[in-house]
């Protein structure tokens, strides 16, 4: 992602467009043929003089200008004629436009394969632990049992459509920006519209239906559909590092030398691929606001909004990526001690199990009454240090309706997370056969 976004990969997006503009122009017949083949010899960023460029740009206002200028001297360098095609009817906006839209298109083909791989792997976690017992837990308390690959499953479910999300995004951007001075292409003539298709079709582009120099919705959309991407990796990076407390214990990330390891406290295993995750996740939202604030652009050509989505992009790319990268090695290696969820939900001394044994009590007591006898036991339960079955079991009006067996049933664990499997395995299914 680097590598796509960085000033090289930036300037050769910019000279793929002016080479495939001119050859555009050549098969529409604004330019010779022989001139755009000249243009798209020297369009390769490997003959330029980068420092130079960034230099120029500085005082240019852009990076295109000082790219153009650089390509018309290398090309006049061979043929003095084919130079005043370069950059023909074009302005310095759909190059850098297109530019980026083709970097786009790199970088979330990138993420979609990670993002793909990854759910593969999540996947594979969550048929493993379909049945595997876990305390389910809201408002950070306990709550009911349910099943790790249910938990699993809930992050696949979120990675899975925030990679639909973000293909969708990417194909609405891919779109390629001619419009010349002012958006009307008034320099090519009744040619535009054709040389904008042919244009289109040699960068395998879409054609927009107008020039969209200050609609940047598509450019919004595509960093929105990261910033979503990333907050599904956030989601999982938060469960985990959660789960790493020292005194929850039911998950790790992967050990090796010298990972997560303490500078003072030689017995820590820190989650530092969450930690990755979570900056990223907390750094996104003010990335895409920016994309937001720029939307709103001055007349034909923004001053100042457009300018701002030169980094914040790439940025957002940057971070999911490295996100991405984190947490694909956490799944990978993850360390899941079910032994430890097991023992978490029996130190709860069935409180876990309020709700089945409500539920248990319901028909006979009504659901209200029960709740109210099973929350009153459960107050007792902790009060005393003893387990909610035995204080059930001592009341009443409790047995009154409910015999042994049938107590023991609605503490029985296994029985319990039956749904939480089910839910798993049919969400697999259908994933399997392709849903």
């Amino acid at each position: 992602m680097h590598e796509i976004f960085s000033e090289p990969g930036r300037v050769q997006a910019i000279l793929d467009f002016e080479s495939a503009l001119a050859v555009a122009q050549a098969r529409t017949g604004v330019i010779p043929s022989g001139a755009a083949a000249i243009i798209a010899r020297h369009a390769s960023v490997d003959r330029f003089d980068l420092d130079m460029i960034r230099a120029d740009a500085e005082n240019a206002g852009n990076i295109a200008i000082p790219v153009v200028r650089e390509l018309r001297r290398r090309v006049a360098g061979e043929d003095a004629a084919a130079a005043d095609y370069v950059h023909w009817g074009a302005t310095s906006q759909d190059a850098m436009d297109t530019g980026l839209v083709l970097q786009i298109r790199r970088g979330a083909s990138s993420l979609g394969s990670d993002a793909t791989q990854l759910c593969d792997s999540l996947f594979r976690l969550a048929e493993r632990h379909a049945a595997t017992p876990v305390l389910g837990r809201t408002w950070l308390q306990a709550a009911v049992p349910i099943t790790f690959g249910l938990v699993v499953a809930g992050w696949l479910d979120g990675l899975e459509r925030a990679t639909d999300r973000l293909s969708r995004a990417a194909a609405d951007a891919s779109v390629v920006q001619l419009g010349g001075a002012a958006g009307s292409l008034s320099s090519l003539g009744e040619k535009g519209s054709a040389v904008t298709a042919a244009l289109a079709t040699e960068l395998q582009l879409q054609v927009p239906a107008i020039p969209w120099h200050t609609q940047r919705d598509r450019i919004t959309a595509m960093g929105a559909s990261v910033a979503m991407l990333i907050a599904a990796l956030a989601k999982m990076a938060r469960d985990i590092s959660l789960s790493m407390q020292t005194e929850i214990d039911e998950l790790s990330e992967p050990v090796s030398p010298g990972r997560g390891t303490s500078s003072s406290m030689p017995h820590k295993h820190n989650p530092v691929a969450c930690a990755v995750a979570l900056a990223a996740g907390l750094r996104a939202p003010a990335l895409v606001a920016v994309l937001f604030g720029a939307m709103p652009q001055e007349y034909q050509r923004g001053l100042g909004g457009w300018q701002a989505e030169w980094s914040t992009l790439p940025e957002l790319f940057t971070i999911a990526a490295d996100s991405m990268r984190h947490m694909s090695t956490a799944v990978g290696g993850l360390v899941v001690k079910a032994p430890r969820m097991r023992q978490n939900i029996e130190a709860l001394q069935g409180l876990a199990m309020a709700e089945q044994a409500t539920l248990a009590l319901a028909p006979s007591l009504g659901r209200v009454l029960a709740h109210n006898v099973v929350e009153a036991a459960s107050g007792k339960a902790v009060e005393q240090h003893r387990h909610l079955r035995d204080v059930l079991g001592a009341d009443p009006e409790v047995t009154k309706h409910l015999s042994a067996a049938a107590l023991d049933e609605a503490f029985a664990l296994d029985a319990s997370i039956k749904a939480s499997e089910r839910l798993v395995r049919r969400m697999l299914a259908e994933r399997r056969a392709g849903v």
